[in-house]
């Protein structure tokens, strides 16, 4: 029997709402934290250590499974994908101790590395006639939307509903299944698939690529770390730093930061990658430092304008990586392409969000905050150098290539 099969309208917009589950299944336990610290008297590393083991296992499914999408489909990725978000979700609704945590964590990680690729490639590929290029632009502001619902959902459920540290995941769960079906009802579909036969292998990154690859993977990373900085520590730092004990209230922080997200997408759509990559390093230089000033003057004021700030520097340094390399990468490497890229974001989100926990445990959340803060700075001023860098060299190719 024949199954029914969406139009390309439906499916951008399902390809898309995968690209957000990635954010939201990774943002969903931000707010919990807290909470498991203190019913299971637990440290800041051990609820960083939570937040870390998601990115730890995107990094293993994107090393062994980066370019599999281009040879069974987007689709089929996809499924797989969030039948495994599905299941971190659901043992997250259900854990008893933080043990189980820390397994649903995993899980939530391998369904993010199974399909953020594929995710991101099937937005360019099911978008309109003439309109890949602005796939970037929609791949941000999916992730913004996701993180929104992270951030409002949990923190309501959280404040206002019962079971504080299960009924958000409930939630998430019957998400994820609508998802689930939706994403059944694509076309089996990849642009152009390799000739060869599918096996494990690191992703690669295409020849003649490889100073754009570098480029957009910085902004990527920086972009990343500063999502790792607000899903980690946000709610700690709202709670303990501003002092604000409304889960409603922190997860609204957080939303913010994802509005702002997402509406700085609009005036950056079309916009060269170059100047957008260049707009948001320096929003982003400017709102770490700002947030520094808040663990000196414990301002939610301050805060929320950092949150503000971090928003719009997360989504134009990622829409400024993700086209630069949307534009580059050949067709039949794109998915592998997209995850060496995701690779080295998401292997950055986990190294900083351990090193941040170890930081606030020994020393101070304050500390943390400012090694945070100096992380960013230092990767935003490397996005510049190295897209200066690019655009020099290419410059001086198209001369050469001019005087023959």
């Amino acid at each position: 029997m024949s199954r029914k099969v969406f139009g390309r309208q439906a499916s951008f917009l399902t390809a898309a709402a995968v690209v957000a589950h990635t954010i939201w299944t990774s943002a969903a336990p931000a707010l919990t934290y807290p909470l498991y610290a203190q019913e299971w008297h637990l440290t800041t590393f051990t609820t960083t250590a939570i937040f870390a083991v998601y990115p730890v296992f995107v990094v293993l499914m994107l090393v062994v499974f980066g370019n599999v999408s281009d040879y069974i489909g987007r689709r089929e990725a996809m499924l797989l994908g969030l039948a495994a978000s599905l299941g971190g979700t659901l043992i997250f609704a259900l854990a008893p101790d933080v043990d189980w945590i820390f397994i649903g964590r995993a899980f939530m990680g391998v369904g993010v590395g199974l399909s953020a690729g594929p995710s991101a490639a099937a937005v360019v590929e099911f978008s309109a006639p003439g309109r890949a290029a602005q796939a970037g632009s929609a791949t941000a502001a999916a992730q913004a939307f996701g993180m929104i619902g992270a951030a409002l959902v949990g923190g309501a459920l959280i404040e206002y509903a019962p079971l504080p540290t299960r009924l958000n995941f409930a939630v998430l769960v019957i998400v994820l299944a609508v998802l689930m079906v939706a994403t059944w009802m694509l076309p089996d579909h990849t642009a152009s698939r390799p000739a060869d036969r599918w096996r494990p292998r690191v992703p690669a990154i295409p020849n003649g690529l490889f100073a754009t690859f570098v480029t957009a993977t910085a902004a990527v990373t920086a972009s990343y770390v500063l999502g790792a900085m607000t899903l980690s520590l946000g709610a700690q730092v709202a709670r303990d730093i501003v002092a604000s004990q409304n889960a409603l209230v922190n997860g609204g922080t957080i939303a913010l930061f994802a509005i702002s997200s997402a509406i700085a997408t609009v005036p950056a759509r079309g916009a060269k990658p170059s100047r957008v990559m260049l707009v948001g390093s320096a929003i982003a230089i400017v709102s770490s430092g700002l947030l520094a000033l808040v663990a000196v003057l414990h301002s939610l004021v301050f805060y929320t304008v950092a949150q503000i700030g971090s928003g719009m520097a997360y989504s134009l340094l990622l829409l400024g990586g993700l086209s630069l390399i949307n534009t580059a990468a050949p067709v039949t490497h794109r998915g592998a392409t997209l995850s060496a890229l995701f690779l080295i974001a998401y292997l950055a989100q986990a190294v900083v969000a351990l090193l941040l926990g170890k930081i606030a445990t020994w020393a101070s959340l304050s500390s943390a905050v400012d090694l945070g803060v100096a992380t960013v700075a230092t990767l935003a001023l490397v996005t510049l150098l190295l897209d200066a860098v690019r655009n020099t060299v290419a410059g001086r190719r198209a001369r050469k290539a001019g005087t023959h």
